[in-house]
């Protein structure tokens, strides 16, 4: 088992002047995350060369995929904020606990996935298309990605345990590893070199799950054989009541959260398919475009989770308060520029994805019209953020709930009434009113809590 180290680099998360702590733990991460969003790209490239009904497939399937996201990031951000609180009350025996409890209940979550994917995936995709190809495409694609993905569950459960602890370097070469190997991967087998078959899109399903079983490879092997401020101790293990509901206070809630954008996402490919069968790969498109803008502030996020979670544990709120700030700052600057690039060349956005002139002329209002919530965006994710980090997760469905289920799908399913272009309107409708409520559990949160947080002692649960 790994050896603990002396408490000194915790402190750092305590002590260091903000804005070069912020970039020394979020740096790491906002590149990995870069990369990961390079992959999103240069898998629909190659698979957008087959035809565009394999990148219908593809879209399709993104839902799902989406969803098993949900769960293995969701359970991991509610280890990580579990972590990172117990550490900052300097309780090392629980923190283990957390760590140990996060690993074993990403697995249970993995084996209850792959079986239910393998029995859903064909009846799925019949759902949303009656073409033979992509049913067959979508179906292997989406079968391969459920049933291999325990790399994945595993993976991020090490990452977010090593985040808590303010190691930011680690967790971003274990990304770094899957995420580059996808890419190397994908063209390989979907087109079949160095002797090897074309296998299309399966080809492209087989270099996802090789690149996170080796960043797996990769996570376990730096846990185990190096030294670490938390330890997972498989041995004796029994299941703790208490560590299990602590953890899902904050998971649960991410991942309904998460979820509930995959419910979103197959309300809209609904709406957007009953106009024309390129809306949906535009859609699908924009989110791989997006993740380009979006990726670098949760990896922002990343970094900022462990510094939020310990002074919140420490009862600091100074810090918290100005992690805070400095985070909006700096996921606003980033969300602008975003703005801008999808404001003035959609057109060079879209040219990645060998388009029609169809997907030219929808996917050019579109980009447009979606990218005006950008910034303001990044004020939600920050406080979201913070809402995990201090415990209170349940903040962060009820936002998600509001912009995504309460707002974005009504608002998309009236428009459509009015034209296709009028659709993609709805996005910057549910963020502008989901930001008004974000705010108001915000201030709620502050007045409840954050206000009196450095009253309190140490002893005391910060969110009690």
């Amino acid at each position: 088992m790994p050896k603990v180290n002396a408490p000194a680099g915790e402190n750092r998360m305590g002590t260091a002047k903000m804005l070069p702590l912020i970039f020394s733990m979020a740096l790491p991460a906002m590149f990995s995350m870069l990369i990961q969003a390079l992959y999103n790209i240069v898998d629909s490239y190659y698979v957008a060369q087959i035809s565009q009904d394999a990148l219908t497939a593809v879209s399709l399937a993104f839902p799902i995929q989406s969803l098993i996201v949900a769960f293995a990031v969701g359970t991991s951000v509610g280890t990580s904020s579990l972590i990172s609180r117990r550490l900052g009350e300097r309780d090392q025996k629980a923190a283990d606990s957390a760590a140990t409890h996060g690993i074993v209940l990403e697995l249970i979550t993995w084996v209850l996935f792959a079986t239910i994917c393998a029995i859903i995936a064909r009846p799925f995709f019949a759902m949303y298309s009656e073409d033979p190809d992509v049913l067959e495409m979508g179906t292997t694609y989406l079968t391969i990605v459920c049933v291999f993905s325990f790399g994945m569950f595993v993976a991020n459960c090490i990452e977010k345990t090593l985040q808590a602890t303010g190691n930011m370097i680690l967790p971003m070469i274990m990304q770094l590893v899957g995420a580059v190997t996808n890419i190397l991967l994908d063209p390989v087998f979907i087109f079949g070199y160095f002797g090897l078959p074309a296998l299309g899109v399966a080809g492209a399903a087989i270099a996802t799950v090789a690149g996170q079983i080796l960043s797996m490879t990769a996570c376990l092997l730096i846990f185990f054989l190096g030294k670490h401020r938390v330890r997972i101790r498989l041995r004796g293990f029994r299941f703790s009541g208490k560590t299990v509901k602590d953890i899902y206070v904050v998971a649960l809630p991410s991942i309904f959260m998460q979820s509930i954008g995959t419910v979103m996402t197959m309300s809209i490919n609904g709406i957007l398919s009953r106009f024309t069968p390129i809306a949906v790969n535009v859609f699908g498109v924009y989110f791989k475009l997006q993740s380009f803008v979006f990726m670098p502030v949760f990896g922002l996020n990343q970094g900022l989770m462990p510094i939020m979670g310990y002074n919140f544990g420490a009862r600091n709120r100074k810090r918290v308060m100005s992690a805070l700030k400095n985070g909006v700052a700096i996921a606003a600057s980033i969300m602008v520029v975003g703005c801008i690039v999808f404001e003035t060349v959609p057109n060079l956005l879209l040219s990645i994805f060998s388009p029609t002139e169809e997907m030219y002329r929808v996917g050019i209002p579109a980009l447009r019209s979606i990218a005006i919530h950008f910034p303001i965006a990044a004020v939600s994710i920050m406080i979201t953020n913070l809402f995990q980090a201090t415990g209170h997760g349940i903040y962060s469905l009820i936002q998600s709930i509001m912009r995504q289920l309460g707002v974005l799908i009504p608002a998309a399913w009236l428009l459509s009434f009015v034209s296709l272009d009028a659709v993609w309107l709805a996005f910057p409708i549910a963020e502008l009113l989901s930001l008004v409520v974000t705010l108001v559990l915000f201030v709620r949160l502050y007045r409840r809590e954050i206000a009196t947080l450095d009253q309190r002692p140490l002893s005391a649960p910060a969110n009690a």
